[in-house]
């Protein structure tokens, strides 16, 4: 890369990192005696789960074992970056320092995804504004869903519009939330130009499966879409090569390069598989992670704007000499294919394909028998009606940090009663809690809830009702307490959320002793008079041991 493309991609990435950083900063200087930030403006609920995850590295783990069920681990090799993270952290005010290195991590990542962007683009466009252009549009762009919102239809057809939600799709909102997800669109594209770059230098291949295998160890999930995109070129290549009766030795090539590109990380995969196929916890979690695409016609919003001239630079693309682009034109092939792929994961899947429509646009705009001038400016319209959403998504945000409330920020008097929990109750104490003071408590103290997360909260269909039951009955009927042998709770947290469920302080049973009390928040240790039962995974669902059962499992 020449000297000036870097020094542009970096003013570029400062450009982002200080916008993104911004309400942050406002969120920070908005706490006080009353509020602490959570450390998240968007996607709060999974914020806390990646604090709670530091929290975890911090305490001394290595592998990760969910904060966020009471179900035993054995502990699996997953979100090794935050455990990571969190072993930098320690001493008075550790979530100050977890958050603050969160977001470390995110700044020091937007200038990995802005530099493998441009290389990626730059493997297809000669003329330095076109690759700039894309560059632009890919990381800090959107699609057109925001019309739905302007038209006051926020649910249409039962989602919002992608760019507010679905990271994968497209690329700012990665920037405003979490460092693994723009570490895994760069990984991406750097694996995905290096197999490109084997086709003259066949060593490139291995430092294509390098980047690949980083890849899955911070988004597994991503090499679904290398894979697929890896994959439909060989196919391109193969039509190709019968149709202008190339030497087959021509595509024999690229397979190879294919092939040590996604042998480790496939196998990789596969251990993450096997792990999966043993591990009662891992299965439930997959269940439960579920994210399903939305109508179509949201992803024809999310796109729409650049298939016009996709679809003129995919027919460049076809007949160009080159077949590197055919990539490009496989991986938008591949695009509806893995957004309804039969997973319960199909939005994860597309990720980094917007990059691909970008190139492809770009590719298209140069191309048209128009005035330069009038291309230009073409592509400056539709790079500002892409600006939009992530327009809409920073002023979201700061309008989140300014608002100074929940979920974004939690009361500071809960947070005391969470501090103090994790100076008292122990290492893994269980703790019982409602859903929404449970995502939050992981990231403050080192303990373990019974319901919290969505995906890590093992059989929560089940076990968020009984949490409602037991604080209807004030921990009282036979039904509550069973809930405390069963999981061996050590603790129950009381605050506003579960005096909303019907918690009664006057009903309370001779088995809860009050161990701290300030204000709206209490904590009541439980009395162990008879020996704990213990849950297990079956199925899916939830089994219960005898009590006095020691091994695991049951």
């Amino acid at each position: 890369m020449k000297r000036e493309a870097l020094a542009w991609c970096l003013a570029v990435s400062a450009i982002l990192a200080v916008l993104t950083s911004l309400p942050f900063l406002l969120a920070f200087e908005r706490q006080g005696a009353d509020l602490r930030f959570t450390g998240s403006l968007l996607a709060v609920e999974d914020g806390n789960s990646y604090i709670a995850k530091m929290g975890r590295g911090s305490a001394g783990d290595w592998l990760f074992r969910s904060p966020y069920t009471a179900i035993p681990q054995t502990g699996v090799p997953a979100f090794l970056g935050y455990l990571l993270l969190g072993k930098l952290a320690a001493g008075p005010g550790a979530h100050e320092q977890q958050v603050a290195l969160l977001h470390v991590a995110r700044v020091l990542a937007i200038p990995l995804v802005v530099l493998a962007t441009y290389r990626f683009a730059s493997r297809f466009i000669g003329e330095e504004r076109w690759r700039r252009w894309v560059t632009v549009l890919a990381v800090a762009g959107d699609g057109v869903g925001w019309m739905v919102l302007a038209g006051g239809r926020g649910d249409w057809l039962g989602s919002q519009p992608l760019e507010f939600y679905s990271p994968e799709t497209f690329g700012f909102l990665a920037l405003l939330t979490f460092p693994h997800l723009l570490l895994a669109r760069a990984f991406l594209l750097l694996g995905l130009e290096a197999y490109l770059e084997s086709d003259t230098h066949p060593r490139a291949a291995w430092l294509a499966g390098v980047w690949l295998t980083l890849l899955v160890f911070v988004q597994p999930i991503s090499i679904a879409a290398a894979g697929a995109v890896v994959g439909m070129h060989q196919a391109l290549v193969a039509v190709r090569s019968v149709l202008r009766k190339s030497p087959p030795a021509f595509a024999w090539g690229r397979l190879r390069s294919a092939v040590l590109a996604l042998a480790v990380p496939l196998l990789l995969v596969a251990g993450y598989a096997a792990l999966l196929r043993r591990d009662p916890f891992l299965q439930t979690w997959a269940a439960q992670n579920i994210l399903r695409s939305p109508h179509p016609v949201h992803y024809l919003l999310a796109y729409g704007l650049l298939l016009p001239w996709a679809v003129v630079g995919a027919r460049r693309a076809w007949r160009s000499q080159d077949l590197a682009p055919l990539l490009l034109v496989g991986w938008v092939i591949a695009l509806p294919l893995l957004a309804y792929a039969p997973t319960v994961v199909q939005r994860r899947l597309p990720e980094g394909g917007w990059v691909a429509l970008a190139v492809l646009a770009a590719l298209g705009l140069g191309s048209v028998k128009l005035a330069s001038a009038t291309r230009w400016r073409l592509a400056l319209g539709t790079i500002g009606l892409s600006f939009v959403g992530s327009v809409l998504l920073l002023v979201g945000a700061f309008q989140a940090a300014a608002m100074g409330a929940a979920p974004v920020f939690r009361p500071a008097a809960q947070v005391a009663a969470f501090e103090w929990l994790d100076q008292n109750a122990g290492a893994d104490a269980i703790v019982l809690a409602a859903y929404d003071t449970g995502n939050a408590l992981p990231a403050w103290a080192n303990v373990r809830v019974i319901v919290g997360h969505g995906p890590e909260s093992a059989g929560l269909a089940e076990l968020r009702p009984r949490v409602g039951a037991f604080y209807r009955a004030s921990g009282a009927s036979p039904d509550a307490q069973a809930l405390l042998t069963d999981f061996g709770v050590t603790y129950v947290f009381v605050g506003p959320a579960e005096r909303a469920l019907g918690f009664d302080e006057a009903a309370l049973p001779t088995g809860l002793t009050p161990v701290y009390h300030q204000g709206e928040y209490a904590v009541f240790l439980v009395a162990r008079s008879v020996p704990v039962a213990r849950a297990r995974m079956i199925g899916g669902g939830l089994e219960t041991c005898g009590a006095g059962e020691a091994r695991w499992p049951c």
